[in-house]
């Protein structure tokens, strides 16, 4: 039987990052927190911490965390339950927040995650604790136990989860309109080919980001990695580099329709374009609130993105 308290210490020490950050969020001495661990450890016959500047947690001690965060989800769900069989509920006191963690790639969270699941979000009190990864990345956060749910590109279910189909996010490449211009009068014959595109910067949102290589690959056979590229890892500052002239890149198309007064982008190759396709993986045993969570994410998904 695992100890609760030191399964709480452990936690504690893993999503503060050190002991004597722990010790203080339980109101407990920094030995307390120690002798916890330390027994905890014993207990699993395996180490469970990386002890150094910033701690962090063994594979074992991600399984255990992970396992921390359902077990507070179901105890939560049990109370709200007993709660409403007394006669208390949202009725008779302030209904409590109950926080998730989930990792989302930036694109979908400003353009289709957020707008989509807020309202759900302040009807059933959740509170989102996010990580902002590439969408080809986010799903290491949910298998390390950090996460309850994320959008991912990977369609296999990872093992104890689920990947549920989202839709398809489509990429157009754009620039600056005054850019493209330039870059076609130099052209031959008006026409901007793809080796005059990669003699340009392409503006890129992270090192991550994979997308520009797609639809290289896609649309015109090129696998390249010698190309001039800026990376700006902030969705407005992104779209800002490109609206300065400072290069190509790909952005959403819902993104493009919701820039308002904003500075037009234009095509670099109309016709051509990226489709992404997303899932949602989660935990295959979700407590209520995470089903909540689910439900609203699959919404918002069905009424924004590209469906089959």
């Amino acid at each position: 039987m695992l100890d609760a308290r030191q399964l709480d210490a452990l936690a504690a020490v893993i999503e503060h990052g050190s002991f004597g950050a722990a010790a203080k969020s339980l109101s407990l001495t920094l030995a307390a927190v120690s002798l916890r661990i330390k027994s905890l450890e014993e207990a699993m016959g395996q180490r469970l911490l990386v002890r150094g500047k910033a701690v962090r947690a063994t594979p074992a001690g991600q399984s255990l965390l992970a396992h921390v965060r359902q077990v507070r989800l179901m105890e939560a769900d049990l109370l709200g339950a007993l709660d409403g069989r007394q006669g208390g509920g949202t009725t008779g006191k302030a209904a409590q927040w109950r926080s998730l963690s989930v990792a989302v790639n930036a694109d979908s969270l400003t353009s289709w995650f957020l707008p989509g699941a807020a309202m759900a979000l302040q009807k059933h009190h959740l509170l989102l604790d996010i990580v902002i990864d590439d969408q080809d990345h986010t799903h290491d956060a949910l298998q390390s136990g950090d996460v309850t749910g994320c959008v991912t590109t990977l369609a296999e279910p990872m093992r104890g989860c689920v990947a549920e189909p989202l839709g398809a996010m489509r990429y157009h490449c754009v620039a600056a309109p005054a850019l493209i211009a330039q870059w076609k009068a130099g052209a031959s014959r008006g026409a901007l080919s793809a080796h005059q595109l990669l003699e340009n910067p392409a503006v890129i949102f992270n090192r991550k980001d994979a997308l520009q290589d797609t639809f290289l690959a896609q649309h015109f056979g090129l696998r390249v990695a010698g190309y001039p590229r800026h990376f700006v890892p902030a969705v407005d500052a992104f779209e800002l580099a490109l609206e300065l002239g400072m290069g190509w890149g790909m952005v959403p198309e819902l993104l493009l329709a919701a820039r308002g007064h904003r500075p037009p982008l234009a095509e670099v190759l109309p016709g051509r374009w990226v489709d992404v396709a997303l899932y949602w993986q989660h935990w295959a045993r979700e407590p209520v609130l995470a089903q909540r969570l689910t439900r609203a994410v699959k919404d918002a998904a069905r009424a924004r993105l590209r469906q089959a």
